[in-house]
């Protein structure tokens, strides 16, 4: 009987001993579950915050789009428009500046780099002869000039008899949508710069305007105050400015006073002096006779 209880005593104690060491096991098990699923949770949350999984962080990262990361596409059937990955300072506001004397008038110096297609009156319709170019124009977004106003403007230039329809080799036509030949935008000062220095690589200063392929960039500066060596209404800088820049996007080059007193060419730099010319903002004058001058380089 002692024999028989000393062979049972040990298998007792290991029945237990086994027990124990089950439900060690389990608690380390139910312990490494809890700690897993910690983490998921905390990797989880972290990675959703680095990938912009939440729309506030998105809006609040994401940069201004703005011109001159990349060059326009340098065809006449492709828009001007600059890449919208680079970062450019918010919408600011210059000095007011008084032209002649008039009410002060503030031109905002950058923008936001995009821009909104005009809409004119006479959209899709056609003036001229011969080789017809599509057109759009485009304003950028947020200052405060009417993108279909522009359109008719710029409409009502190049249907004007002194400009370059005048010729019978050229025509033009309004489009608001899908692809044109010649893209005309109003942009500001800086957004301007960057799109002259990103397609021709010329510092515009601020100041001036561009011809790039496939379009013509026109410094809200000037739009608005024209220029002090430009005696007129500002309706007529405008047409200087759309003809002189159109005007190198039918091959014309620069061209100098024809003389004291005579008729500035509208392919004249005319805002860099008159060399004694009277301004004018027409390629053509009024008996349809073209204005030169000597060629420039």
């Amino acid at each position: 009987m002692a024999g028989g209880d000393r062979q049972r005593g040990p298998s007792r104690r290991g029945s237990r001993s086994q027990a124990a060491r089950r439900r060690r096991r389990a608690q380390r098990r139910v312990r490494l579950l809890l700690t897993f699923t910690v983490l998921a949770v905390l990797v989880g949350g972290v990675a959703a915050w680095w990938s912009g999984g939440s729309d506030d962080v998105a809006d609040a990262s994401a940069p201004t789009a703005a011109p001159a990361a990349s060059s326009p596409v340098a065809t006449a059937s492709k828009d001007v428009s600059p890449s919208a990955a680079a970062k450019s300072p918010k919408a600011s506001t210059s000095p007011s500046v008084t032209k002649g004397g008039g009410k002060s008038t503030s031109v905002p110096k950058s923008g936001p780099g995009t821009f909104k297609a005009g809409k004119g009156k006479g959209d899709g319709s056609t003036v001229g002869k011969g080789l017809i170019r599509t057109y759009r124009v485009q304003v950028e977004d947020g200052i405060l000039v009417s993108a279909d106003q522009a359109a008719d403007e710029v409409a009502a230039i190049l249907a004007d008899p002194r400009s370059w329809a005048h010729d019978g080799k050229h025509g033009f036509r309004q489009v608001s949508s899908g692809s044109a030949d010649l893209v005309i935008k109003i942009a500001t000062p800086d957004t301007a710069d960057a799109l002259c220095l990103a397609a021709i690589h010329l510092d515009t200063g601020n100041e001036l305007n561009c011809e790039v392929p496939g379009g013509v960039v026109v410094n809200l500066r000037r739009w608005i105050l024209g220029s002090p060596t430009f005696t007129g209404p500002i309706s007529d800088y405008r047409a200087l400015i759309i003809n002189h820049e159109v005007g190198h996007s039918l091959g014309h080059g620069h061209e100098g006073c024809p003389g004291p007193g005579k008729l500035a060419p509208a392919m004249m730099q005319q805002i860099k002096g008159l060399d004694g010319c009277k301004p004018n903002a027409w390629p053509y004058d009024s008996q349809g006779r073209y204005i030169s001058g000597p060629h420039v380089t």
